[in-house]
């Protein structure tokens, strides 16, 4: 794993920054990856519980980043121990809170309403840049009403009453922790290698998972390790933790929070169309209205006031 950017090769010599187009098709790989990951926890609901899923996920994803980063953070363990308090929040957010929170969603509600409230997601990252005194516009304000809208539809079945299931209330939160994440990352330091930000939140994120992850084998047994449970545990581990957190950093890194945002609009057709193939979810009439009102929501929240 690569950790900087290639860039252009100038005539000199020098390479030039990556442009945000870069960015944009990082945000898009992440996306993709991260669709999968929803399909995964919803396949999982009934055989591994969703802490241990949630744990397992990021041993995983540590052994995956090791090789590339262990030497590097050794060297860096100073800078580790002076950014530790935003590495923390940071881990909480990003790791411990995030992954578990999908999960637990996972049991109550289907792979496509998780991901269509997750696609509100950026509305939430507008939010918080606008806590951060970045100004939101009439634009961004419709955008953010009309995705609220569609959402609120979503989980009223259709109705304009808020009626969520268990699982939908788990999704607003993995949203809401995985928006606070993405801001956050505008903090990032800069003086630490991106490959060795993403093992530190990695490592720390499962440390801090540690104590729920024991309570819930005392508590609820182990699972079995078999093909079908430690496949889908590779897959998120490596793709959507690994490959999929570095491709998002990165692209948040180049073009922003807001512009990486309008790019994850596409996560809910990526979850609708697996979880069609895959898990046979029909999605409906009224499913599709509610993808319409958030990704047109979404779209007009991150789109730049003119």
């Amino acid at each position: 794993m690569p950790t900087t950017a290639p860039g252009r090769v100038r005539p000199d010599g020098t390479r030039a920054a990556p442009g945000p187009g870069a960015g944009l098709l990082l945000a898009a790989l992440a996306t993709v990856v991260w669709s999968g990951s929803f399909i995964t926890s919803r396949a999982l609901h009934d055989s591994v519980p969703p802490v241990q899923a949630a744990f397992w996920r990021w041993v995983v994803a540590v052994a995956a980043v090791a090789p590339f980063a262990l030497r590097a953070a050794w060297r860096q363990r100073a800078l580790i121990r002076a950014r530790l308090p935003y590495l923390l929040v940071a881990s909480l957010l990003g790791v411990t809170l995030y992954n578990t929170l999908v999960n637990q969603a996972g049991l109550t509600t289907t792979a496509g309403n998780m991901g269509m409230i997750m696609a509100a997601s950026p509305v939430l990252m507008a939010l918080f840049d606008r806590f951060g005194g970045a100004r939101l516009g009439p634009r961004r304000t419709a955008g953010m009403l009309l995705a609220c809208a569609g959402v609120v539809l979503l989980v009223g079945d259709g109705t304009p009453s808020f009626d969520p299931r268990p699982g939908d209330l788990w999704m607003f939160g993995a949203a809401l922790s995985f928006a606070a994440y993405s801001a956050l990352l505008r903090r990032r330091p800069p003086e630490i290698d991106a490959a060795v930000f993403l093992f530190a939140t990695f490592v720390t994120g499962t440390l801090l998972l540690a104590p729920a992850f024991a309570a819930s084998v005392v508590l609820q047994g182990g699972f079995e390790p078999v093909t079908g449970t430690v496949g889908p545990l590779v897959y998120v581990g490596v793709c959507s933790s690994a490959v999929a957190f570095f491709a998002w950093n990165r692209a948040v890194a180049l073009v922003g929070p807001a512009r990486a945002g309008a790019v994850y609009q596409l996560q809910p057709v990526c979850v609708a169309l697996l979880a069609h193939v895959l898990l046979g979810e029909s999605l409906g009439g009224v499913g599709l209205l509610c993808m319409a009102l958030i990704l047109g929501g979404v779209a007009l929240a991150a789109a730049r006031e003119t």
